[in-house]
């Protein structure tokens, strides 16, 4: 098998395992209905992209793979399947691809890119030269994917769809775990078995390094094999590894000594910020602990760490103004995220724009989202990005009615919430846009404007 064609391969997904693929000297085609940034640095690295999708696009290909994204009725996927082509989802196609490494999964609802590419960095500046596959573009690594000679694979292991179960790791690295995907995952119930059957997928005499209240919550470690090995990492003073003399540094992160089992073992300065990314690096800095690097020098990869485009990503300052872009559409990120910008901007104005993402979060996890917001000054809340699912009669404006513990404003066009932004920021303000969709464009009109008025 030579020649592998993927559909959707405009997703970061699905265009990190193309880069993969390609490191490793496959044919590499793909498709996608527009085509991304990422499309498009995979087409300059040699992979043929289509715009759209056509049955004339999989000619030649030995293998089809798939993003969730794609629907059985794809003319792609039915033109390879007439043909005798292999279809195949990116979880089952990803399991076969690291066999032959020592595969680090990283799981959970929130902040497991961040933590995938903080992983990747750390094993890149240890001299592993890790094989990884990430949801976002490490800064430190200037892409989302490589296919390195070392004998780590890291991936950042999705729930949606059930990708994960497709995966038999080494060592499962558990970052926090609170209800999404209700389009997937219909209860919170379901949500949270998939996370056990995942830990029932490590492989035997493997590591599970979990989040401390997750792992006491949901009995994960039940859900090993028993003959694993398992490591806590929290906040609190009862975990495995847990952080002391914690607190804030001129880089607007944490600094904090890490106690492993109740020693200290080095000390890391964060340069991104939030008590989330403390929770991040604890969780990277005991796997490789117990992989046996020095302690000093994972503290001193950790230290370095820029983080992921998309994320908490500082994308101007003009005029005495910060624009920040961040991936954020689940409550918990959003908090996590306004939180970091509290603690990191203290006594400037904070103005949130949110994009909500999917019909069924916003409306299954519309409570929750009221609440998300105390550390905003100034809320904007745009209609609904429907992103894989059709329009529905619900609007995102009930939400923006519910807020008010803070100004609210519901602007549901993207064009109308720039044009107001243009009258309503000034020196001082620290605006972030709050988006899985395409409300980061709003952060383009922003500097634009601002570089118009100076």
């Amino acid at each position: 098998m030579t020649h592998v064609h993927l559909i959707g391969i405009g997703g970061s997904g699905i265009s990190s395992v193309a880069r993969v693929l390609l490191e490793k000297g496959y044919t590499v085609s793909g498709s996608d209905r527009a085509l991304s940034s990422l499309a498009r640095d995979l087409q300059a690295s040699g992979a043929t992209i289509y715009e759209g999708h056509d049955s004339r696009n999989i000619a030649g290909a030995d293998l089809v793979v798939r993003s969730s994204a794609i629907s059985d009725d794809n003319i792609e996927v039915v033109t390879a399947l007439k043909s005798g082509i292999p279809v195949l989802k990116r979880s089952d196609f990803l399991g076969s691809l690291m066999k032959e490494n020592v595969g680090i999964a990283i799981a959970g609802s929130h902040g497991k890119t961040t933590t995938s590419a903080m992983m990747a960095w750390a094993l890149h500046s240890l001299g592993s030269d890790p094989t990884y596959i990430l949801g976002g573009v490490s800064r430190n690594l200037q892409n989302n994917a490589h296919s390195g000679k070392g004998k780590y694979f890291v991936i950042e292991a999705d729930e949606y769809d059930r990708m994960f179960l497709g995966l038999q790791p080494n060592i499962i690295l558990m970052t926090s775990i609170g209800y999404d995907h209700p389009d997937c995952f219909p209860t919170i119930e379901e949500y949270e078995e998939a996370f056990r059957l995942f830990v029932g997928k490590l492989k035997p005499g493997g590591l599970v390094v979990a989040n401390l209240s997750d792992a006491t919550r949901l009995h994960l470690f039940a859900a090993a094999p028993q003959d694993h090995q398992e490591i806590t990492y929290s906040l609190d003073l009862r975990a495995d590894c847990h952080p002391a003399a914690l607190q804030i540094n001129e880089k607007g992160g944490y600094s904090f000594d890490v106690v492993m089992n109740e020693h200290v073992t080095a000390k890391v300065t964060l340069a991104v910020p939030g008590e989330h990314n403390v929770l991040n690096a604890l969780g990277v800095y005991a796997t490789l602990h117990h992989e046996g690097f020095a302690p000093e020098k994972i503290a001193d990869a950790l230290s370095t760490f820029q983080g992921t485009g998309r994320r908490f990503e500082i994308v101007g300052e003009l005029n005495g103004v910060t624009i920040i872009d961040d991936y954020a559409h689940h409550p918990d990120k959003i908090r996590a995220t306004l939180s970091a910008a509290r603690v990191r901007f203290p006594g400037r104005r904070i103005i949130a724009v949110w994009q909500p993402h999917t019909f069924s979060r916003t409306r299954v996890l519309a409570a929750d989202f009221i609440q998300a917001f105390h550390n905003a000054d100034l809320v904007i809340v745009s209609e609904i990005f429907a992103s894989r699912e059709k329009s529905e009669n619900y609007s995102s404006k009930q939400v923006a009615q519910a807020i008010n513990y803070t100004s609210c404003k519901f602007i549901p066009e993207l064009r109308a919430i720039s044009a107001f932004l243009a009258t309503e920021i000034r020196p001082g303000d620290v605006l972030i846009v709050l988006s899985a969709g395409d409300a980061n464009q709003i952060c383009i009109d922003v500097i634009n404007g601002l570089k118009e008025r100076k």
